[in-house]
């Protein structure tokens, strides 16, 4: 079955840092260089104030931003600064593609995202588990989990109890 394969995947890969709230991987390109991290779970960290990077241009804060934050209970995704009210949005499932699609009816704003957690364990998307809200320019998206994927991620958080931390002192730094 498909749970029990990504669990074993989990248990043989590598752990490097358990940080609350965040999920992401870190994958090996073709000649073994490790590539950029891709970010299934949370936000990524802010670049440094004034900081532009390589390319010189800095994106504005006025566009939409997009990001997952999970609960217990179910997936769940934000996507802040849409200024139009709720019901301008629908947000739907396509089964043809296996994704969640947000669209506006004034053809402002669209998206498409898959949820990789229903892909690892070959479930059905589920239109009646999908809904959502608008609050303070920022639409929040929630996808109820299956039993499937509670039962795993329970399986989950007793593999990663195992884990030992590399140093688990107060963190007094000695200077020499």
């Amino acid at each position: 079955m498909a749970v029990t394969g990504w669990l074993e995947s989990l248990r043989a890969a590598e752990k490097t840092a358990l940080l609350q709230d965040v999920r992401k991987w870190r994958v090996k390109s073709t000649l073994g260089a490790l590539g950029q991290w891709q970010i299934e779970v949370g936000e990524p960290a802010p670049h440094g104030a004034g900081s532009l990077g390589p390319e010189l241009i800095k994106e504005s804060n006025a566009n939409p931003i997009f990001m997952r934050k999970d609960t217990k209970m179910s997936f769940q995704w934000r996507i802040r600064n849409l200024t139009y009210p709720k019901d301008v949005y629908s947000v739907c499932v396509d089964q043809k593609e296996r994704c969640v699609v947000v669209r506006t009816s004034n053809k402002k704003y669209y998206k498409k995202f898959s949820i990789p957690d229903l892909d690892r364990y070959q479930l059905p998307l589920d239109d009646s588990l999908l809904s959502f809200a608008y609050a303070n320019c920022t639409l929040i998206i929630s996808y109820q989990k299956p039993k499937e994927v509670l039962l795993a991620e329970s399986e989950l958080q007793k593999e990663l109890k195992k884990v030992k931390m590399a140093h688990s002192s107060d963190g007094d730094c000695k200077t020499q």
